[in-house]
């Protein structure tokens, strides 16, 4: 069967290292999926795009950078590799360290990673450590004993990692022609929007192929970029962008900049109000990608945007059984009925009225 992982289909356009040997699990290749109702439902006369990267083999955009740089590891003899994460990087860490036959070490801030993506680095096999601090304290920990002891670093401080999301710009291109005219994208830890900015600028000096406006999304208890300051103590129920400190915050707003476009922030209502949206469109993400629609829909209320007669990307980070805690509380009880055929026509029948 043909690899049709990231390195397989992009390796020419990467620059990582020659003795990197690839690990895949058939990463990147996710839909774009076209979403006419949505963009009716709010104010019509553009074209909407989800880029759907809840896709990828362990559920979130992380395994697009996760297959560079475990492959980089992997090919200069690393035995073990470590990563700080709110869950998404910790799963894909775990996974492809597993196939590459790594010891896999994954620290996560006390109370603050969703059940399912601990489950994820646990199930493969992943040691992982809580520490009593926040995703920040994790991260200077992971630095610190990369520095000091011959464990590679997996988090988005690794260049690799950025090199193996940028490969997301490239299919959003090929996929469109061209670049669209905006993206818009959660932000968190800050190396995804760097990352998109990275691939978008590449294509476009290779195919000019246009650079798309780029709005990335805080949630209002976690938004140090949109602050100016760090947060000591992000809060908000979009778990995978709860940080305080983004390491790849100065190149974030330098995407924003040099883009013409913004980094906002919007309210956890208005983030679980969008994963709602989208689920009743079909596609089911976690809460922290459902930030990248919500800040659009806000300015588009707010009279911010003119988007008329223009192209639409939506990057959503993760599916939504990568945190389904939310919906678990709050869904009601199945309706209960007797094994009998009246009674189901009956309820069918009350359900339509």
């Amino acid at each position: 069967m043909k690899d049709r992982g990231v390195l397989a289909r992009y390796r020419h356009l990467l620059d990582l290292p020659s003795h990197t040997t690839t690990v895949s699990l058939q990463e990147g290749s996710t839909p774009l999926i076209p979403m006419q109702r949505l963009a009716a439902e709010l104010g019509g006369g553009f074209e909407l795009f989800v880029k759907f990267e809840g896709m990828n083999p362990t559920g979130s955009f992380k395994d697009r950078g996760m297959t560079a740089a475990i492959s980089e590891a992997a090919g200069r003899g690393a035995k073990a590799v470590i990563c700080a994460s709110t869950g998404n990087t910790a799963a894909s860490a775990a996974a492809y360290a597993a196939r590459a036959g790594l010891r896999a070490i994954v620290i996560i801030p006390e109370g603050k990673v969703a059940a399912g993506k601990l489950a994820g680095a646990v199930a493969y096999g992943a040691q992982v450590v809580q520490i009593q601090g926040s995703f920040d304290d994790a991260l200077n920990l992971v630095v610190a004993i990369s520095q000091q002891h011959p464990i590679a670093l997996v988090n988005s401080l690794n260049p690799y990692r950025l090199e193996g999301q940028k490969t997301a710009a490239f299919e959003i291109c090929e996929d469109l022609g061209s670049a669209p005219d905006w993206l818009c994208l959660p932000v968190g830890n800050a190396g995804n929007i760097t990352s998109y900015w990275m691939g978008f600028r590449q294509f476009h000096q290779m195919q000019n192929s246009g650079l798309p406006r780029i709005l990335g999304v805080q949630a209002a208890g976690s938004a140090p970029l949109v602050l100016g300051h760090p947060v000591e103590h992000p809060e908000t129920a979009a778990t995978a962008i709860r940080i305080g400190r983004p390491a790849r915050g100065e190149q974030a707003l330098q995407a924003a900049e040099e883009s013409n476009g913004r980094i906002m922030a919007v309210s956890d209502d208005e983030i679980l109000a969008m994963q709602r949206r989208l689920a009743a469109s079909g596609i089911w993400v976690e809460p922290a990608s459902a930030a990248g629609l919500a800040g659009l829909a806000h300015e588009l209320q707010a009279g911010r945007l003119d988007l008329k007669g223009q192209r639409v990307v939506a990057v959503c980070t993760g599916h939504g059984m990568k945190d389904p805690d939310i919906i678990a509380q709050s869904m009601p009880a199945p309706r209960r009925l007797p094994a009998c055929l009246a009674d189901l026509e009956a309820f069918i029948v009350e359900a339509n009225q």
